[in-house]
């Protein structure tokens, strides 16, 4: 039987770490510009949310961003990312096409590097990886 392996490459490490840094940087920029107060109006106006709401969202898309850029807590993170997206395709496009107006394709993507990034975890050059390797003293 055969089976399908991941070897531990320096190429391997170059795309895991890129495919977390293009992520983060996607979500920490979303998350930022959802600081504006237009924001706010968008969230009660159109989604329904109260403007309360508004700091938690920016704040659950900036800090997941830049655990997986440094490559901490990455599978957490690419997991809460890949829910929010979830809900950005069910509750805030309503899923209504894949292109065009209303449409998730970039939702999509996002979701699918994020659950590849659950799959793969945080790789060999990332700070969970560092930690990994320094010395501990046990008594």
């Amino acid at each position: 039987m055969t089976e399908a392996s991941i070897h531990q490459t320096k190429l391997n490490d170059i795309a895991n770490c890129g495919i977390r840094s293009a992520i983060g940087i996607i979500f920490i920029i979303h998350g930022s510009v959802k600081l504006n107060p237009g924001f706010a109006g968008f969230l009660t106006g159109q989604v329904g949310f109260p403007p309360e709401m508004q700091i938690p969202i920016a704040l659950a898309e900036i800090i997941p961003g830049i655990l997986l850029i440094v490559g901490i807590f990455t599978r957490i993170s690419a997991s809460m990312l890949a829910i929010i997206m979830l809900g950005a395709i069910l509750h805030v496009k309503k899923a209504t096409s894949l292109t065009g107006e209303g449409g998730v394709e970039f939702e999509l993507i996002l979701l699918a590097g994020s659950l590849v990034v659950v799959a793969a975890g945080p790789g060999r050059a990332s700070l969970a990886h560092m930690i990994k390797k320094l010395p501990r003293c046990i008594h």
